[in-house]
């Protein structure tokens, strides 16, 4: 069985945010399996992608797997996914995605770049907790929790340097949201080519931060439209390693792009 590593929203190797991506034929394999693999891969997601009958709504069935735990919507992992499909001759066009969240579809353009349509979260503004203000350590200007798919905490920070430069007590901010906790701020200078910069937490889900997290971007694509006035926008993800998404806000459904490219191409020796 053919294991692959995609770095995802980036053209470089070794940017981005890893995934790894299982293509599977016939049956699915058991949940434990599934997370076993998952685990042993030891990426923030691994995706894995089983064909469906033609006819259907979807064109593939698509998963994915923390170290620790499935869950139900991630970014990265499908754009790793898509860009597997599309350059192993698998699929093209418009893929469909039956997943947790819903159908999602992925589409390639002739550049490279792959559109993936998500739903948009939802925001809800809520009280700062000094708790995890202090896990921070960085005044918190403003909370958001979004909807139940995607259930992060959005915590505004004041300027790009203090999310950049931001060593949060990870252990201390588990249980402060279903998911993570994700730091934004407006970029400093966007003639560098980005418009906000964010950085994700998820130390629930075994992972103490993940360098470009797609799906939160269906949350802070909502977030800065309102407070930059466009539906188009650039966010830059990560701390030490870092990637691009370009979200586009089309009212219950956010657009996201990137590039993804293929840094391992492997067997896998196990089979469930």
């Amino acid at each position: 069985m053919r294991i692959r590593i995609v770095d995802a929203f980036t053209d470089r190797p070794f940017h981005g945010n890893p995934a790894g991506v299982l293509l599977l034929d016939g049956a699915s394999p058991p949940d434990s399996w599934l997370q076993q693999v998952a685990a042993e891969v030891n990426l923030s997601e691994t995706a894995f992608a089983r064909p469906l009958p033609a006819g259907g709504e979807a064109d593939w069935e698509l998963r994915w797997f923390t170290p620790a735990a499935e869950v139900d919507m991630c970014g990265h992992a499908t754009l790793a996914t898509a860009h597997v499909l599309a350059t192993t001759g698998r699929a093209s066009g418009l893929i469909r995605f039956a997943a947790r969240c819903g159908i999602l579809t992925a589409r390639t353009a002739e550049d490279g770049t792959i559109t993936m349509d998500f739903p948009t979260s939802s925001l809800t503004e809520v009280e700062p907790v000094p708790e995890v203000e202090r896990a921070l350590g960085a005044a918190i200007v403003s909370v958001h929790d979004t909807s139940a798919h995607v259930g992060d905490l959005v915590v505004e920070l004041a300027d790009e340097r203090t999310v950049r430069e931001l060593t949060p007590d990870i252990a201390a901010l588990r249980g402060y949201a279903r998911r993570g906790v994700i730091v934004t701020a407006a970029a400093e200078d966007p003639s560098r080519g980005h418009d906000f910069v964010s950085r994700g937490f998820f130390p629930a889900f075994g992972i103490d931060e993940d360098p470009v997290t797609g799906s939160a971007h269906t949350a802070l694509a909502p977030f800065w439209a309102r407070r930059l006035g466009r539906t188009t926008l650039t966010g830059l993800q990560g701390g030490s390693r870092t990637g691009l998404v370009r979200v586009t806000l089309a009212g219950e459904r956010t657009l996201l792009t990137g590039h993804a490219v293929t840094v391992l191409d492997g067997e896998l020796l196990t089979r469930p």
